[in-house]
């Protein structure tokens, strides 16, 4: 191929790319979840410089902080937004091949000559676009804070962008590849990657303000040697362990001195665009797996349709007379075109226009059956629940059973139920968005108590909570530990309301899944105050919360999914 060619044709999928880029972000910013993550970005710059008195600080120098100039409300603002849109963002992009595949828009794109690399630079590109949106609008609060602190009036734009462009712009590339790498490994485009996503932020945050972390990490350990610099100059030694990046609160307002700024070196601004270009790579690295939604070459199968869209499984399972000699006749578990076509359903079948009666089996022949359906519908739901489910995940729970059954009972009741606490958590995550997901919200809207359902899907989950955990429990019985047992019920009971909830108003398992996360995180590293599983121990006692306000929490979270069930009823 000649030269002019290859220019061409490469100056044609870099044109394709930009395009499904340019496309993707005009999709993306019109979404809810965008500007929830934006308003909170916001709000986190918002807490990055404080007033003076206030009694807390996200960037803390040993009890100093710079004036808020140009230099300093610029710096701690990316690096709130770095800390922030590398867990927020991702969330936000994550789902973007998925959204290709589930709306169509993969079997188009199979029919084109656009390559698997091309699309997935288009993917990244629309990514970092997204993210390079929030981060304007970030920079822009950041001039609102400095004006609005009045300590100093003097606007330095390049003093107040290239922490963005050094600090932030790095750390988002990264967050906008993994979400491309993500989409295109199948075990992780589901909840796993949620969690996954979550882990790999928690060690990315500890590691990446570390002096030895990899291109300069979150970019922080370069603004503290700074610090210490000017800091020193004025007789005032600080180490490394008191410069501390997060929401922290203070007994006292910080001090405040004169900052000359971020001033990098050659070394750094190189660790810097390397990384961003490793970032690129690591986006269409997937090009070696990723099959651009071809169906000959991977597991993509899109769905064959009958007539007007529907099903043709619905047709090529019709039985009786009327395969084969209908509008659509099944040869060989294949629909095929019949010698006729029926103009509209046939009397009495209850089938929609098009289709022969026996497709859908005529009238229903199964005799209704009164009495209590109580049972029969919370067996139905913790079945529709637990589907799915693997035997490695089942063999999961079996080990942790094992394990509190045998452990010392402080392991048993603090680790593993901490373990047990975790485990389902995506199978929780499943209430209240099945039937969306699904899409049998339409056949479930005909039951005639939708509050029942809504009431056995959480006492499903409730269920589940309990077998999980059970041997924990039960060791808590045999030791006489009333106050942990009353916390275990408690956390039973508020678990799958807090996951229902989450589920039905946003009809997505990601907010759950994060939110539970980062709970149980908390959890772990024993914050108390934050602890509602009852495995964070005080004096042998719950730290958490008292069982009997998250019990009245619990009702509260199951009235507001009666409530959402009852307003999408009459709404209808």
């Amino acid at each position: 191929m000649s030269a002019p060619r290859v220019s061409a044709r490469l100056a044609g999928q870099a044109h394709a790319a930009g395009a499904v880029a340019l496309a993707d972000l005009r999709e993306r910013v019109r979404r809810p979840a965008y500007l929830v993550v934006l308003g909170a970005a916001i709000g986190l710059g918002l807490l990055a410089a404080p007033a003076a008195d206030a009694h807390w600080v996200i960037l803390d120098a040993g009890g100093w902080r710079g004036r808020y100039d140009s230099a300093w409300t610029g710096t701690v603002t990316a690096l709130a937004a770095a800390l922030w849109l590398l867990l927020g963002g991702f969330y936000v992009l994550r789902d973007g091949i998925e959204r290709d595949e589930r709306g169509g828009v993969g079997e188009l794109l199979a029919a084109t000559p656009l390559t698997r690399v091309a699309y997935l630079a288009g993917k990244f590109g629309s990514n970092l676009l997204v993210l390079a949106s929030m981060t304007g609008v970030l920079a822009g609060t950041a001039v609102v804070l400095q004006l609005a602190r009045g300590e100093s009036r003097a606007l330095d734009p390049v003093a107040l962008l290239s922490p963005f462009l050094l600090l932030t712009l790095p750390v988002l590339a990264v967050t906008a590849a993994a979400a491309v790498l993500f989409g295109t490994v199948r075990p992780l485009r589901a909840g796993l990657g949620n969690v996954v996503w979550f882990c790999c932020w928690t060690v990315a945050v500890v590691a990446g303000q570390g002096a030895g972390a990899p291109l300069g990490g979150l970019g922080s350990h370069r603004v503290a040697a700074s610090v210490a610099a000017d800091l020193a100059g004025r007789g005032v030694p600080l180490k490394g362990a008191e410069f501390s990046l997060g929401l922290t609160a203070r007994d006292a307002p910080l001090r405040v001195f004169d900052w000359s700024g971020l001033h990098p070196d050659a070394g750094f601004v190189a660790a810097r665009l390397l990384l961003l270009l490793l970032a690129a790579g690591l986006a269409v690295l997937p090009a070696l797996w990723f099959t651009r939604f071809d169906p000959a070459r991977g597991r993509y199968r899109p769905a064959p349709e009958g007539p007007a869209g529907h099903p043709a499984a619905v047709v090529a399972a019709a039985p009786g007379p009327f395969a084969g000699s209908g509008p659509f006749s099944t040869q060989g578990g294949i629909a095929a075109p019949g010698p006729f076509a029926a103009p509209g359903a046939v009397p009495g079948s209850g089938g929609p226009a098009g289709y022969p009666a026996a497709a859908f089996g005529g009238r229903p022949r199964t005799p209704a059956r009164p009495g209590a359906t109580a049972g029969r519908l919370l067996a139905g739901e913790l079945r529709v629940l637990v589907q799915g489910l693997s035997r490695w995940w089942w063999a999961g729970v079996a080990a942790l059973a094992v394990g509190a059954a045998v452990a010392p009972a402080d392991v048993a009741t603090r680790g593993l139920l901490l373990a047990a606490w975790i485990w389902p958590v995506l199978v929780w995550s499943r209430l209240g968005t099945q039937a969306h997901a699904e899409g049998v919200e339409p056949l479930l809207a005909a039951h005639p108590r939708p509050y029942r359902r809504v009431v056995a899907q959480w006492a499903a989950g409730a269920a589940l909570t309990a077998a999980v955990g059970g041997v924990p429990a039960l060791r808590m019985v045999l030791a006489g530990d009333g106050p942990g047992l009353a916390a275990w019920a408690a956390a039973v009971l508020l678990l799958p309301a807090g996951a229902l909830v989450l589920g039905a108003l946003t009809r997505s398992p990601r907010p759950f899944q994060v939110g539970w996360v980062a709970l149980w995180w908390a959890a772990v590293n024993g914050l108390g105050g934050l602890d509602v599983t009852g495995a964070v121990r005080q004096d042998g006692l719950p730290a958490g919360p008292a069982p009997l306000p998250l019990v009245g929490a619990a009702a509260a979270l199951l009235a507001v999914g009666l409530l959402a069930a009852h307003l999408r009823e009459t709404t209808r």
